[in-house]
């Protein structure tokens, strides 16, 4: 395998993010972490609750946050991973089905594609101006009996497979691309944002047992539950850490700039109560660990997952968090820290779903987990993109 260099975008609200990566050569059966050798970022504009609606503000963004990157990498970026995010994305799970086509019964991977292609058949027309991003297996059952495990090579008549399908608007998709591809950069695969920051954020121990990862971004707090190390659900809520910064701004009387500042711990004055700007925090953060434990009770997780929930964004370092978010789930609790290794070139988790784009680019698309499954249907997206291209 000869040396590879990826790069992956993350188009924030708040900010735009590139890592570059260089995955060096190795032999097939070791595992070689990728390499950061460059990293970017620039101020967001041009977007609202993670869509675009001011392309040429985005290009621009992001032609910044990708010459930051390249200088430092000393590489040029063609190509790229882009994360999706923004209050778009949601999901929609579905059952399909199929008879086996071999005459001994043998279920094959050719069955297996047609039952995905089922369930993805059927629910089509309730997601209209929607398009699919990942298409993950939940369960499998064979005349009716669960299968612990892949089917392939097991015999029966009839296959069903229950699959979540993360999905987005076509506009907004069609936006980013256009937006990623008018820098010169060609797009090579798009990933649900919260997919991404999954892939450094958390142990296979946590996915395994059960658990939320939640990003607290600047307008969006996107989750993704993972249980057995599937992801088996996906939301994104229109709040975010912008919305405390308002409630400061109006609770204390004073401007948002001073009020951004003495929520990130920068500023303190006795102008104000202490005791009522924890109040003003508690009471927002409460609202959006309500959400989350809202969205957990309706897919019957709640109080559920012994991982508990691990928090992730530039919203994460408020004091406290740690302990309302315990108290609303009933859950553990912790916040979810990057390596501090890769010479100190990515500062803090912000930057988890570009990282996390690298690390899923370097992947291979044999990987044996769901997403590794997600991933090899990720290419029909991109080619239904590229007819609407100029």
């Amino acid at each position: 395998m000869s040396e590879r260099i990826i790069t992956g975008i993350d188009v924030g609200t708040y900010q735009v993010k590139v890592v570059i990566v260089r995955v060096p050569k190795s032999h097939k059966k070791e595992r070689v972490l990728p390499q950061i050798i460059g990293t970017g970022y620039a101020e967001s504009r041009g977007l609202r609750n993670g869509y675009i609606i001011n392309e040429s503000d985005v290009i621009r963004s992001v032609r910044s946050a990708v010459a930051q990157a390249e200088k430092a990498a000393g590489v040029d970026v063609k190509r790229a991973y882009v994360a999706m995010g923004g209050i778009g994305i949601d999901e929609i799970t579905s059952r399909g089905e199929v008879i086996t086509t071999r005459a001994d019964s043998e279920i094959t991977n050719i069955d297996i594609e047609k039952a995905m292609q089922d369930s993805e058949e059927r629910i089509l027309e309730h997601i209209p101006n929607k398009k699919v991003l990942h298409a993950i297996p939940l369960s499998y059952h064979i005349d009716g009996q669960l299968v612990l495990g892949k089917p392939q090579g097991m015999r029966g008549t009839k296959l069903e497979v229950e699959t979540l399908f993360i999905t987005t608007f076509e506009q907004h998709l069609n936006d980013l691309v256009n937006a990623i591809e008018s820098t010169g950069i060609s797009v090579e695969d798009i990933m649900a944002s919260p997919l991404a920051a999954s892939f450094v954020m958390l142990t296979k121990a946590q996915k395994r047992a059960g658990c939320v990862l939640a990003n607290i971004g600047a307008e969006t707090v996107s989750i993704v539950v993972f249980e057995n190390s599937t992801p088996i659900s996906l939301k994104v809520f229109p709040i975010g850490s912008n919305d405390i910064t308002n409630d400061i701004a109006l609770g204390l009387k004073i401007p948002l700039e001073e009020a951004e500042k003495i929520k990130r711990g920068g500023m303190s004055s006795a102008s104000y109560s202490k005791r009522k700007l924890d109040e003003i925090i508690a009471a927002r953060l409460t609202d959006i660990f309500e959400l989350i434990d809202a969205h957990l009770k309706s897919i019957k997780r709640d109080g559920l997952l012994p991982a508990g929930i691990i928090i992730t964004g530039g919203g994460s370092g408020l004091a406290t968090i740690q302990d309302l978010a315990r108290a609303a789930l009933r859950l553990p609790s912790r916040i979810a820290t990057l390596d501090p290794g890769q010479n100190g070139k990515i500062r803090d988790a912000s930057w988890a779903v570009s990282y996390g784009l690298c690390m899923w680019g370097a992947s291979g698309d044999e990987e044996e987990n769901p997403i590794g499954i997600a991933k090899q249907t990720k290419h029909n997206i991109l080619h239904w993109i590229s007819q609407f291209l100029p």
